[in-house]
């Protein structure tokens, strides 16, 4: 069968017609790029709980190592107890002195000696004249007779006394103020002093007076001393710290290795530098808490015997909490000191 002719010049003729088609070309592939490291963005709450973590961990540490070297560590806990306990016994000594004179000052008065020869009546008449007027409060009548028999009693001589062939004691009239103001007061004295019948006039509270400089020289004193052994306590701190540092130099310089920071190395220093203050705190409260005891019956019986109802108190309760927490801050310090000093000199060798 002969082929269409007719079907094949169309063919040609649509082939010739139509557009060319461009053949298709594949963009070559990019290559991949490899991806690297990179760093996660942690969480403000995963910060928070690994640097607690490692506060509690440090906390352990320093615990654990003051444990395994009992014997220098006690050594070390005792010096800072003995060198906060003096200043702090004292403390306490000068506050107890301060409570029992704190009402002397009310007692003060002045003792007018009249003449020997002034009578009972005249007496009480310049008594009565006195009281009320010129920062005079009251006053009090001591007669011849009565000073004689206070004095049997008080001073042990009744026997030689009645051997006496007169009585040797003047009349006496104790004059009460209403200040204990020093320049009233001797306004006062120089007053009675220039009165009739009057033969001497003595300021009684002098001697307080002077017990209150000493008081205060006391507190100058102790003050003074406290800066001196809190600085010795330091110094203890920033030496015990260095050989701490010295033992653990090759663990330090792993930890630096592997990226700890110098933070990360310090925080368990620095804890056990509290831990050594704060032990040293609560033994040196043991320390005055032992020796007030021990003390507390002598000077409650020397008390006694000048008729003071006071009696020897121990630390107040603020003084038990502070000083454990002052200590602890001194040994947290030592600690500072010590570590910023050597903890730069240690660093990995490449």
């Amino acid at each position: 069968m002969a082929p269409n002719n007719s079907n094949r010049g169309k063919r040609n003729r649509v082939n010739r017609n139509a557009t060319p088609v461009k053949p298709h070309r594949r963009k070559p592939e990019r290559p991949r790029r490899v991806a690297g490291a990179h760093s996660a963005q942690a969480s403000l709450k995963d910060r928070f709980t690994s640097w607690r973590q490692h506060h509690q961990d440090s906390l352990r540490d320093a615990l654990q190592r003051l444990n395994a070297a009992r014997a220098s560590s006690a050594m070390t806990i005792l010096v800072i107890a003995i060198a906060l306990a003096l200043p702090a016994g004292l403390a306490v000594l000068l506050d107890n002195a301060r409570a029992i004179t704190r009402g002397w000052d009310g007692n003060a008065h002045l003792s007018v000696f009249l003449d020997m020869d002034t009578s009972e009546a005249r007496q009480r008449e310049l008594a009565n004249e006195w009281q009320g007027t010129g920062h005079i409060t009251r006053t009090e009548v001591i007669t011849r007779a009565q000073a004689l028999e206070e004095f049997k009693a008080l001073s042990g001589f009744g026997d030689v006394l009645e051997a006496l062939p007169d009585n040797p004691l003047p009349p006496l009239i104790v004059v009460f103020p209403d200040s204990t103001d020093p320049v009233t007061l001797r306004a006062l004295e120089n007053r009675l002093a220039k009165a009739d019948d009057v033969d001497l006039v003595q300021l009684d509270v002098e001697w307080v007076r002077r017990l209150h400089a000493l008081i205060e020289l006391g507190q100058r004193l102790i003050s003074a001393l406290t800066l001196a052994l809190a600085a010795a306590v330091v110094l203890v701190m920033v030496n015990t710290i260095r050989l701490a540092i010295e033992s653990r130099r090759e663990e330090i310089v792993v930890v630096k290795i592997v990226g700890g920071t110098d933070g990360f190395v310090r925080r368990p220093f620095l804890y056990s530098g509290f831990c050594f203050g704060f032990a040293g705190g609560l033994m040196s409260v043991a320390l005055v808490q032992g020796a007030m005891w021990w003390l507390g019956g002598p000077i409650d019986e020397l008390l006694s015997l000048y008729s003071s109802e006071q009696s020897l108190t121990s630390m107040a309760l603020s003084s038990l909490i502070i000083l454990p927490l002052f200590s602890g801050a001194l040994g947290l310090l030592g600690a500072w000191l010590a570590v910023s000093r050597h903890l730069g000199d240690i660093e990995p060798n490449f």
